[in-house]
């Protein structure tokens, strides 16, 4: 039997994978998804949901968003949460890109100062922004700099002079995990990141220059400082190599594991160690290490972002004033307090292509958004349209306080790279007043419209199921793509 059909429609926005559904389940699956989106579910991405389902010491069920897509062992877009002594950690549950997540700016300006001298920004920015597959950046790193920069964050950037102390509190966590050791931290994954903060990486990662097309709530929005036709930033990036190269490394330490440690897995991919073993506990604290270097990483490129703009513009900082709304992370697993069955509980949550939506009166939130909630963040493709969204009560009681990351891909990489075969991408998004910037031809092809889900259809989703709430809707006019 298909396994779609196997599946328990729970309500219009969520379906449910049956404990029994496979031999090994310790709960349930949910895949917040409506109609038109189950047309689009992989049968991989369902197992893997299910898969997860068998891993020890699940709390809650095993969720996927609604821009779920196959993954590495966890499906992109997968939550799931564990317990602390008799869970796991699974670096297949955060990604290579750990910490790979976005941030918004809001500025100033509104679309009509904006679009006379759109190229020439573009231009300036993909000037300015070092992008590509292995991109080096200007950032020199000492090895006493590398280790307090694993340490700090963001906040070594600021340190350094790559941004505002004001800009710290607008960043999840501030924009460092503690307990980062960069000790235990292999010289491969040093090599592969020295050279590379301050880039913006290559795939999907991008940068985005937007405005404003529509309000859904006027109140938040004003909170938030965005109002109709407003010029904003949106930069998606992550831990580059560095992440990559502490992923890859600690699979093979869980790879051992699974056998010290006699873990059963239907799937070698969701290799994994008991959250208070060494291992994990080593990994957890690599993990942090390269979220800190991926939250620096979008400090030093928000930075040359504002000096590109006020050069462009010949202005001073107060008259741009191009500040952070938020900064979330995609790829990470943290350790947070949530209510189970009544009662308060830390468990290791896993956000693997899921962002964070913690609701109003969170102690985690900065104390400008405690009132109304955490700002979720979630792109688009380059040609439709970005949303912003506040995070709900109802996120923290389902979803352990989650929601989707972006739009999800319908498409590989090299199905969109055949698809796009004969034609111009840039000029297409041209034509459509999108002016845009890549390294290569196939990013491009990769990146194109069609090899996304409707971001709109996504969101509705996450709005309709109420873990978390739209408030205003960003369309694109130039993209700098890796």
């Amino acid at each position: 039997m298909m396994s779609i059909e196997r599946l328990k429609r729970i309500d219009d926005n969520r379906l449910e994978v049956p404990a029994d559904y496979k031999t090994g389940m310790r709960t349930k699956g949910i895949i917040y998804v409506d109609n038109i989106l189950e047309k689009e579910l992989e049968e991989e991405s369902i197992e893997q949901v299910a898969n997860v389902a068998t891993l020890p010491g699940i709390v809650g069920a095993s969720m996927a968003m609604p821009d779920i897509h196959t993954g590495y062992g966890f499906p992109i877009g997968g939550v799931a949460a564990f317990d602390l002594k008799e869970g796991i950690i699974s670096p297949g549950g955060v990604g290579y890109d750990i910490n790979c997540g976005v941030r918004l700016l809001r500025s100033n300006f509104k679309k009509d100062t904006v679009v006379p001298k759109l190229k020439e920004l573009i231009e300036a920015l993909y000037n300015e922004i070092p992008s590509g597959v292995g991109s080096k950046g200007k950032i020199r790193l000492s090895p006493d700099d590398e280790e307090k920069l694993l340490l700090k964050g963001a906040r070594w950037a600021v340190e350094k002079g790559l941004g505002d102390v004001s800009d710290l509190e607008k960043i999840e966590s501030g924009g460092c995990l503690e307990g980062a050791d960069p000790s235990i931290i292999s010289q491969k994954a040093y090599e592969r990141g020295r050279s590379q903060q301050g880039t913006l990486g290559s795939g999907n990662h991008f940068l985005e220059v937007q405005y404003v097309d529509e309000i859904y709530d006027e109140k938040i929005a004003n909170a938030l400082g965005l109002f109709k036709n407003q010029i904003t930033v949106m930069i998606h990036s992550g831990s580059r190599g560095f992440g990559h190269q502490v992923c890859t490394d600690f699979i093979e330490v869980m790879e051992r594991a699974i056998q010290k440690y006699n873990i059963a897995l239907p799937d070698r991919e969701l290799a994994c160690a008991p959250f208070n073993s060494p291992e994990a506990q080593d990994y957890f604290a690599a993990m942090k290490a390269a979220a800190n270097y991926a939250w620096c990483n979008r400090q030093c490129l928000m930075h040359w972002t504002r000096e590109v703009f006020m050069s462009v513009f010949n202005v001073s900082p107060i008259e741009l004033e191009m500040t952070l709304i938020y900064d979330v992370a995609h790829n990470i697993a943290k350790v947070e307090e949530h209510i189970v069955d009544g009662k308060k509980k830390k468990l290791v949550v896993h956000r693997k292509g899921a962002t964070r939506a913690f609701p109003p009166g969170h102690p985690d939130l900065p104390v400008v958004y405690r009132n109304i909630g955490q700002p979720v963040l979630i792109p688009g493709d380059m040609g439709r349209a970005s949303y912003v969204l506040i995070g709900t009560d109802k996120a923290m009681k389902e979803t352990f306080g989650s929601t989707c990351h972006g739009a999800g891909r319908v498409m590989s990489r090299h199905q969109a790279i055949r698809q796009a075969k004969g034609r111009a991408i840039w000029r297409e998004m041209e034509d459509r007043g999108i002016i845009v910037r890549a390294a290569g031809r196939e990013t491009l092809a990769e990146e194109m419209s069609e090899a996304y889900k409707d971001i709109s259809n996504v969101v509705e989703i996450v709005h309709n199921a109420g873990i978390s709430l739209k408030v205003a809707r960003l369309r694109p006019l130039g993209v700098i793509k890796g």
